[in-house]
């Protein structure tokens, strides 16, 4: 038996350029250098590891510096507390964690941190929740994402005067938000009061490489310890992070697992060893330059845009560029800006959110990706130290990231000011019940209330989902540049239809009549079904009760006799009975069953088509005006002859017309339903059981 064909999917892998087939041929040498002999591998483990570190420590200005390379980003910070926690507590190797009980040590870090890190280190540490001190940033001037350092040194004067021990500082050149440094060179200086250690790590630290360098990130070369993460800075894959470190004592180091004896431990450099040599001293200081150029560029052109504010430290050097669309407080002609006090930036926020994603649907190489700040909220974040090098940007890609930004601009400004008046339009509908939802970011939501009151709470819910959802297919029908939705995923309103972004020339009233008028046909038609399941339901109770009583008619006047089949055909047979058909007609558009006789009639037949023919009603619409826009609100929103018209046919065929030729279909004012209860003659007569076949056939 021949086995089925395999299927084999092919995933593109992403780009990776020469530089980075170094790095992942690291990776193969390292195991085949693992088998030499010993002595061998000493050697060059040895040699690779020097070499490397007196690279890293000559292009990151870091002197007489040792390396400690490892996978994760935070493992060199718990090893360099762990060399701390050793120099201050000289008993901690054979004594342990019972030294630390009688002098509680203490890390310090600001509230700028990247989130988790601290738990992290006392998890890591073995220590408890209490060792871990949150320093507040600035907040009355100065950066908001700077540390306190005020602050600071009271909450560490207060630590030694209760006993505890300070032990080590994290410190930021460049915030994992922001981008902001904090002030090193003060820092420093309170760590040499306090014998404190200090950490520094940051995107802001690959600038030391430049020949032009800012006096606050300078000042890390004088921390303690510093993380470096090269990979993502020079579009390196799979190379490790590095932590540069000064301490006298290698057994200390030894201790804290800063270094191994183990040679293997040290091929963890081989791939950044052939990365830097391939890429050289110039090839590592163009592409950091290259991205601060990015930086610098994107900077200069949002200086340029309304209704964008930028939260940059150093404006000058600075590799990180948050920025914010904000609305400016004077509104413009067609929208209001009344009501927005309250609640204003989670609006905001929603709307830059959506903004930060379709920068990044539309312009992917220029690496942008939202940012939430405690401060100023949330921000698209263009940080191309991170992805640059990955991803290629280039000085074209920033020119487009301007252009579509530019575009969304009169789009945010447009919406937020319409926000106001759809709600205003949506409470004067008395079928509609406006949805506040401050995290949509668009005009907002809306919900049809169903007009009838004598249903029950089941029955009414389930009308009006039934009523929205076919009312948002409605919509999401009709050719216009709105975006229907049926809201966030989690949301807690249900049965709700969210309205998208807005533009200059849209008309709101407009938009808000359209929903109820198609709301209102749906639910009429909605009615009118039920109204007629109802009528047909009882037409046929009254049409098996008028053929029951037909029946009985028949058996007293044929008597009993003839309902014998045997005996009922030969009296037949002899003396037919003579009797007149009589036949009912049921009216599915008045409900109730009439005679026969006017179907019969060729003049009432041509009456009754006349009288239901009546003129449809079509909605009037101006030539050239399209769907919920405005004429003469600008040149640009006014789409050309034939887009209009095909607008004009789209709306004709979804609009309440289209409810009207749907209520024909399914209610039809001339279909009958005839229903005739024959008398049996001499030359019908049919088997027992035959009067019966009517009623099933009207079932």
């Amino acid at each position: 038996m021949d086995k089925p064909p395999v299927k084999v999917t092919l995933i593109r892998m992403q780009y990776v350029g020469e530089q980075g087939h170094m790095a992942l041929l690291g990776h193969s040498l390292a195991a085949y250098i693992s088998v030499l002999e010993r002595e061998r591998l000493r050697k060059l483990t040895t040699r690779i590891l020097s070499d490397t570190t007196l690279w890293l420590c000559r292009l990151f200005r870091y002197e007489n510096g040792s390396a400690y390379y490892h996978e994760d980003d935070r493992e060199g910070l718990v090893k360099v507390c762990r060399l701390a926690i050793n120099t201050h507590y000289e008993d901690y190797a054979t004594e342990g964690f019972t030294l630390l009980s009688s002098k509680h040590p203490v890390i310090y870090q600001s509230a700028a941190c990247r989130p988790g890190l601290g738990q992290h280190l006392c998890s890591q540490l073995g220590l408890p929740l209490s060792s871990l001190c949150i320093v507040p940033c600035n907040t009355m001037f100065g950066s908001l994402h700077r540390m306190d350092v005020a602050l600071l040194d009271k909450l560490i004067r207060d630590d030694s005067e209760s006993g505890k021990l300070p032990l080590l500082l994290i410190a930021n050149a460049g915030t994992p938000g922001a981008g902001h440094t904090d002030k090193l060179s003060r820092l420093k200086e309170l760590c040499v009061q306090y014998n404190m250690w200090l950490h520094v790590e940051g995107v802001n630290l690959a600038t030391l490489v430049l020949g032009q360098v800012s006096s606050t990130v300078t000042a890390a070369t004088k921390c303690d310890s510093m993380t470096l993460t090269p990979g993502p800075w020079l579009g390196l894959p799979a190379v490790p992070a590095v932590t540069l470190y000064r301490h006298e004592d290698p057994a200390l180091s030894l201790a804290a697992g800063l270094t191994s004896s183990q040679p293997v431990e040290k091929l963890r450099a081989l791939p950044l060893w052939l990365s830097l040599q391939y890429l050289g001293h110039d090839g590592i200081l163009q592409r950091i330059k290259h991205a601060s150029q990015l930086s610098q560029q994107l900077l200069e052109n949002l200086k340029t845009l309304a209704s964008i504010k930028t939260s940059v430290e150093d404006e000058l050097n600075s590799p990180v560029v948050v920025f914010r669309f904000s609305q400016d407080s004077a509104p413009s002609s067609g929208g209001s800006v009344e009501g927005y006090l309250e609640g204003e930036r989670d609006i905001l926020d929603a709307l830059n959110r959506w903004l930060g994603e379709q920068l990044a649907q539309q312009v992917p190489l220029s690496g942008v990706d939202v940012v939430e700040l405690e401060d100023e909220g949330t921000c698209v974040r263009f940080s191309p130290l991170m992805t640059a090098a990955a991803l290629g940007t280039q000085e074209n890609d920033v020119a487009a990231l301007v252009e579509k930004l530019g575009e969304m601009i009169p789009v945010l400004s447009c919406t937020l000011r319409f926000r106001q008046d759809f709600k205003d339009e949506v409470l004067q509908q008395a079928s509609l019940s406006y949805i506040e939802d401050q995290s949509w970011p668009g005009l907002g939501g809306v919900r049809y209330e169903a007009r009838t009151t004598d249903l029950d709470e089941d029955k009414r819910h389930h009308s009006v989902e039934k009523i929205n959802s076919d009312l948002l297919k409605k919509l999401m029908e009709l050719d216009t540049d709105l975006y229907f939705s049926d809201g966030p995923e989690f949301c807690e309103e249900k049965n709700c239809i969210f309205i998208g972004m807005a533009t200059e020339d849209l008309d709101v009233a407009e938009l808000v009549e359209t929903v109820v008028s198609i709301g209102r046909d749906i639910e009429e038609s909605g009615k009118l079904f039920e109204n007629m399941t109802e009528v047909v339901r009882r037409g046929i109770q009254e049409a098996e009760q008028q053929l029951q009583k037909a029946n009985e008619e028949k058996l007293m006047e044929e008597g009993v006799l003839r309902q014998i089949p045997l005996v009922g055909s030969v009296l037949n047979w002899f003396s037919p009975v003579q009797a007149s058909v009589k036949g009912k007609t049921f009216n599915l558009a008045e409900g109730c069953l009439d005679s026969t006789e006017p179907v019969y009639s060729i003049k009432a037949q041509m009456n009754k088509e006349a009288s239901l023919d009546s003129p449809k009603s079509i909605t009037k619409r101006f030539p050239g005006q399209k769907l919920f826009r405005r004429q003469g609100a600008g040149s640009d929103s006014v789409s050309d002859t034939s887009s209009v018209s095909q607008l004009e046919e789209s709306f004709r065929e979804t609009a309440p017309v289209q409810a009207s030729d749907a209520e024909e279909a399914e209610v039809p004012q001339e279909r009958h339903v005839h229903i005739v209860a024959e008398t049996a003659s001499s030359d019908q007569r049919v088997p027992e059981g035959q009067e019966t076949e009517s009623v099933d056939a009207l079932r």
